[in-house]
């Protein structure tokens, strides 16, 4: 079978609002790497797979083996996969690279493929406004806070982080509370990201970005289209590039 398919999917945010309903999410996802191996050049995992991740020395975050298992099978057959640190997994290091063969973005990148050019990214603190946000991203990518991190035991450091999370808005909504909605997209901070770095880098085809929970497949200057990818709490959503078009679709297994 011809392996011509890009795939790209974001915000799985594994790990809340709870181990059971995680773990049928989990098992979802896999089933959906399973089934695109077949016919995938790429693959893209574009932030968020966990909704909270650190990397200490010798220990990781428990659980989350059959998506491991599953992304190193991918890789040891040959498919790259390429994982965007996004907000939520912001401390992954090497660990992804080692065991798991992933190829990890730590910011933007310009990936070429059959003639396009896609401009890609996990989409946090990009664009104008987010103040607060922008400063705490600095906060938590700080060196000597991370170091400082590590010397919490990772049964309190790592469960900090899970109690965190599991009290957070996007836990809530994913119980079925509410969560705002989105602003039109002419005021989508993406939207004015993508037309600003579109005078810089004209030749761009696709802007791809997770983060925003929205799923949105539009337009921007000639030829250009920006399309932010939802997620896998609600919409179970996912992009795939074949013969120069991007086309957005659900997974239904």
């Amino acid at each position: 079978m011809d392996r011509k398919k890009l795939y790209f999917a974001s915000d799985f945010h594994l790990g809340i609002p709870d181990h059971d309903s995680s773990l049928e999410r989990e098992r979802k996802l896999v089933r959906w790497l399973e089934e695109i191996r077949e016919d995938a050049a790429v693959i893209f995992l574009m932030g968020d797979i966990f909704d909270f991740w650190f990397e200490y020395k010798k220990a990781v975050p428990k659980g989350y083996v059959r998506l491991l298992g599953t992304l190193a099978e991918i890789t040891d057959s040959g498919i790259p996969v390429h994982i965007f640190k996004g907000n939520h997994d912001i401390w992954a290091f090497d660990y992804l690279e080692k065991e798991v063969g992933a190829i990890i973005h730590r910011k933007a990148e310009i990936f070429e493929y059959d003639g396009k050019k896609f401009f890609l990214a996990h989409g946090d603190g990009l664009g104008p406004g987010d103040n607060g946000y922008k400063f705490l991203k600095k906060v938590f990518e700080n060196k000597i806070n991370q170091f400082l991190f590590r010397w919490l035991h990772p049964d309190l450091g790592i469960s900090l982080g899970l109690y965190f999370s599991r009290r957070s808005r996007l836990a809530n909504y994913i119980k079925g509370k509410e969560i705002d909605a989105s602003p039109p997209f002419n005021e989508e901070m993406l939207y004015h990201y993508a037309q600003r770095k579109l005078e810089k880098y004209p030749d761009v085809d696709f802007f791809i970005f997770g983060h925003r929970h929205i799923r949105r497949n539009e337009k921007i200057g000639d030829k250009a289209s920006l399309i932010i990818l939802g997620d896998w709490i609600s919409k179970f959503s996912y992009a795939v590039y074949e013969n120069g078009n991007i086309v957005l679709k659900q997974f239904e297994p």
